[in-house]
């Protein structure tokens, strides 16, 4: 007898695990979510999972402890519900940052929460644009690794944006996710010298690239703060971009990011994923949010009927690009 799949979403992002059901033409398992008083998750599966595929969608987000914890307390539900499978998708893997010791007597706080998803039983991983492809590694268990390039290098040919461009790195540690942005686009790329930028925006040297009468997109996998965004859109302008692009697959938006973002000249648009949940202050009419949820889905299927993801990496206008 073959396991039935079992969808569950939690409380952050719950809006993006119900397009995954809605994608996959199934309903979203039923999980009562409660608080106590003094701030302790609660979470009890509410129907039979017994010898099932179980998925958990939900990104470490927002409140990230919060939100891992969730994480956390549902798998154990589903372990100690004799489910066969526990697979976490886990759209924008928190902490990911944390991916190194770059001081002494530092933590690898990536890595810990890797450990502590398989300790729990956690037996696969999917996720949306690690911080560094580093994070694989973490794991023992399988990790499925998907990748929003190709959702939003698409944006940009299907409304016919793609003569003309320049795709730029924000600073040198992005410069490899900007060539292969480019590669999809068939553009030219550039890197800032935020060292310069930063302090002199309309000096030459500021970019290594040419910008000059190109509309020009700024990747980067997380918009957090958006200073580095302002301050690159800054630098572009000044050299002589034509139009401002700020695409991102995560768009953390810390401390009304986004709302500072659409209020700022330099910026003409701002493209990003709904890995995370969107604030409505966050939100404006220079923001297009393109969803995930069919990448998920499709993965999502993939997996439960072991069959490849690898058509999943390649962009349907550019799939000779090896991403």
């Amino acid at each position: 007898m073959s396991s039935e799949l079992k969808l569950f979403g939690l409380s952050v992002n719950h809006a993006l695990a119900k397009k995954v059901a809605d994608e996959l033409h199934m309903s979203l398992g039923q999980i009562d979510q409660a608080s106590f008083a003094d701030g302790e998750i609660y979470e009890r599966i509410l129907e039979s999972v017994r010898g099932d595929d179980a998925f958990i969608i939900a990104p470490i987000a927002t409140e990230a402890n919060d939100a891992f914890m969730e994480i956390m307390i549902a798998v154990d539900a589903l372990r100690r519900s004799s489910v066969d499978t526990i697979n976490v998708v886990i759209p924008y893997f928190g902490y990911g940052r944390q991916d190194r010791k770059a001081k002494s007597r530092e933590p690898i706080t990536a890595k810990l929460v890797a450990s502590l998803l398989e300790m729990n039983g956690v037996d696969r991983v999917v996720a949306v644009d690690f911080h560094a492809d580093q994070l694989q590694g973490f794991f023992n268990n399988p990790v499925d690794h998907l990748l929003a390039a190709p959702l939003l290098s698409d944006y940009f040919f299907e409304r016919k944006l793609t003569e003309n461009l320049v795709v730029v790195s924000p600073d040198h540690t992005g410069a490899g996710r900007a060539r292969k942005f480019a590669d999809l686009l068939e553009s030219p790329w550039g890197v800032i010298n935020d060292s310069v930028a930063s302090v002199m925006p309309e000096s030459p040297d500021a970019i290594v690239g040419e910008v000059t009468g190109r509309r020009a997109i700024i990747i980067d996998d997380i918009i957090d703060s958006g200073r580095r965004m302002q301050m690159t859109a800054k630098a572009l302008k000044a050299n002589g971009a034509t139009e401002v692009f700020a695409v991102s697959t995560h768009a953390v938006f810390s401390k009304d990011a986004g709302r500072v973002l659409a209020n700022d000249a330099n910026i003409d648009h701002i493209v990003v994923t709904d890995t995370v949940p969107i604030a409505p202050e966050n939100q404006s009419s220079k923001l297009t949010v393109l969803s995930v949820a069919p990448l998920l889905a499709e993965a999502i299927k993939r997996i439960h009927q072991n069959e490849p993801l690898d058509e999943l990496l390649k962009s349907h206008n550019n799939p000779t690009v090896k991403l």
